[in-house]
């Protein structure tokens, strides 16, 4: 960090402006979830994990081992079991043994899901052009870019692990 950049974080005032500027996302977050949410129960009768879960196996068609599916939802296995298996009795999902390994499988979006995520996905994207319809494109980016700043923070660095 800059010496300059480093003085100018040290204010009072800077810090209570971060301070407003992440109380805001937060807030603006939560209510987006959950018109989201809300949306997803009345016009799909489904949850927004079980939406979560259908978009990491859609961007993998291969399939994913469960730990993976975890690791690309950033929750526990526990997590996502019930929701897979919810899937599975629903047919938008089936497991498939993995060649060599006994114990792991595979879980993979069938025709049937892959249709059914592509109809929510699509009517995801409306609902979210909608709340953004008053951010010019040009701040939609000035967004992603702060967020990325905030994504790669050296805060969240793991020992030993670049930032």
């Amino acid at each position: 960090m800059s010496e300059a950049l480093a003085e100018e974080s040290a204010k009072p005032e800077v810090k209570s402006q971060r301070l407003r500027a992440w109380l805001r996302m937060l807030k603006a977050t939560r209510r987006v979830e959950a018109h989201i949410r809300e949306r997803f129960r009345l016009e799909f009768e489904t949850t927004l994990p079980r939406f979560d879960v259908m978009a990491a196996l859609d961007r993998f068609e291969g399939g994913l081992k469960m730990s993976e599916l975890s690791t690309a939802l950033r929750v526990a296995n526990g997590n996502v079991t019930g929701i897979v298996e919810r899937l599975v009795a629903d047919g938008a999902v089936l497991r498939v043994p993995v060649a060599g390994d006994k114990r792991a499988t595979l879980v993979v979006l069938t025709k049937k899901g892959r249709d059914e995520f592509s109809a929510m996905a699509a009517t995801h994207r409306l609902w979210v052009d909608e709340m953004f319809e008053r951010v010019s494109p040009e701040l939609c980016d000035q967004i992603v870019a702060a967020m990325d700043l905030i994504g790669a923070s050296p805060a969240y660095a793991k020992k030993g692990e670049p930032a």
